[in-house]
């Protein structure tokens, strides 16, 4: 799995993207694992696929489950994935998953959308998707 930081993820994304779309290929499948009530509260970045890790009120992952889903979303095992969460752990499983499961080219976004706590408790002012003024989005 590779490990991006938020702009090495952008970049990545929107050179990845542009390469496979000029051979006519499907760009690379941006997913956000948290919750859904989390990706439309909080905030996400655009064209990112809501495919929860887990979800409320079971809270426990199902690798299995998860990597169905994200299969049948991409299309093919082989379209390369990217995957965000809150802080960087969730994605960490679900890229292991992934792999697990047969996907070839998975990645996460160190940090994920809200990034670390600071020493208030408090993220997004360490760093992280939404600390680095990447584009976003809230519902």
């Amino acid at each position: 799995m590779k490990h991006l930081l938020p702009q090495e993820a952008w970049v990545w994304l929107q050179a990845e993207g542009a390469q496979r779309t000029a051979r006519g290929e499907e760009p690379p499948l941006f997913v956000d694992v948290r919750m859904e009530i989390e990706s439309l509260y909080v905030g996400r970045p655009p064209g990112v696929e809501n495919i929860p890790w887990y979800e409320y009120p079971d809270l426990t992952p199902d690798p299995a489950r998860f990597a169905a889903a994200v299969a049948e979303e991409a299309g093919s095992k082989e379209r390369p994935v990217l995957l965000i969460c809150r802080s960087g752990k969730r994605t960490l499983d679900a890229g292991k998953a992934l792999e697990a499961a047969g996907f070839s080219e998975v990645a996460h976004v160190v940090h994920g959308f809200e990034g670390e706590l600071n020493e208030d408790f408090k993220r997004s002012s360490v760093n992280g998707w939404r600390f680095e003024g990447l584009p976003w989005e809230q519902m």
